[in-house]
């Protein structure tokens, strides 16, 4: 019996190596054994039975010519980042991709809010998943932080970096970062911090295992972003056993829990160092916080995100 045929556009392929990427990947492995899957950047109209469009405005077009062709039967947005907190209260084609689909998906659990109410009721949480990793035993005699992210704005690197300047006097801290430079001036600034403080470095962009490896060996990873669909790196660092700092933005409360006890304002580099000394001179805090971490690892187990990603797509093909 021949598959039925599950079309992902994403709007970054593989040389871009970011969030929506992976996640087109992984969702094409996950479905491979009950589907044929396709990835692609847009769809031209080619054989599917189901369309998952990964970002409401960057997809938009695809979105727009299922819709003429099929009408809502088989279509399903993923809002994954920028277009749930920014795009959909203010870009025309974001707001026509939520009218059009027949579902919604977001990727953590107060994604829904960010939503018109009347939207809600067609809309699924999909919480992305990583394999789990032994959590590392780590040194006591300093602390390692990581930041992984391309540099853009909208990942704050900036606020990583003042931190570091905060802690020019402390030897006992490292804080290394992850991810290529997406403008000059933010790949300047962080080429410039590499050079003026011995305890940091920008190491560019990395392959993904490599990556991964580096959260498993870090003390904590530094998430500061403005805006989130629902981090992979985050899931990835709780996977790992490796305690989260996050901004208290939506998109991260989203994926860390209300009570988590690891947020800094945005935007505060003076927070972010109070944390990380505290994770430093505190016994009790690195523990606590990688148990609130554990609390959250069974909604980033790939069983679960399997299982409800062919509920989806199931749920699709029926109409």
């Amino acid at each position: 019996m021949k598959k039925r045929k599950v079309m992902i556009v994403s709007p970054a392929l593989a040389q871009a190596n970011n969030g929506n990427w992976q996640t087109a990947w992984r969702w094409s492995r996950m479905l491979r054994p009950d589907f044929s899957t396709q990835i692609a950047s847009q769809w031209n109209g080619e054989e599917a039975d189901v369309l998952i469009a990964l970002h409401a405005r960057r997809s938009a077009v695809s979105v727009q010519r299922w819709a003429q062709a099929r009408g809502a039967h088989g279509l399903a947005v993923v809002l994954t980042g920028t277009d749930l907190y920014l795009d959909i209260q203010s870009d025309a084609s974001a707001q026509r991709s939520l009218q059009l689909a027949g579902r919604l998906v977001v990727l953590q659990e107060l994604g829904p809010m960010a939503l018109p109410a009347a939207l809600r009721d067609k809309t699924t949480v999909v919480f992305q998943s990583a394999p789990r990793r032994l959590a590392l035993p780590k040194t006591t005699h300093h602390l390692r932080s990581l930041m992984v992210g391309h540099l853009r704005d909208e990942k704050d690197p900036l606020t990583y970096v003042r931190a570091a300047r905060r802690l020019a006097d402390a030897p006992d801290f490292y804080l290394d970062h992850i991810g290529e430079a997406l403008t000059d001036e933010l790949g300047q600034a962080c080429a410039a911090a590499s050079v003026e403080l011995p305890h940091y470095r920008w190491l560019g962009g990395l392959a993904h295992a490599v990556t991964r490896a580096r959260i498993q060996r870090a003390h904590v990873l530094v998430h500061a972003s403005k805006m989130e669909g629902g981090a992979h790196v985050i899931l990835e660092a709780v996977q790992s056993g490796t305690p989260v700092l996050a901004s208290r933005i939506d998109g991260n409360v989203g994926m860390l829990g209300r009570d988590y006890a690891g947020y800094f304002a945005l935007g505060d580099d003076a927070g972010l160092v109070k944390l990380l000394r505290r994770c430093r001179d505190d016994g009790d805090f690195l523990p606590r916080l990688r148990q609130q971490c554990q609390a959250r690892a069974k909604l980033f187990e790939p069983a679960r995100e399997r299982r409800l990603l062919l509920q989806l797509v199931n749920s699709l093909c029926a109409g």
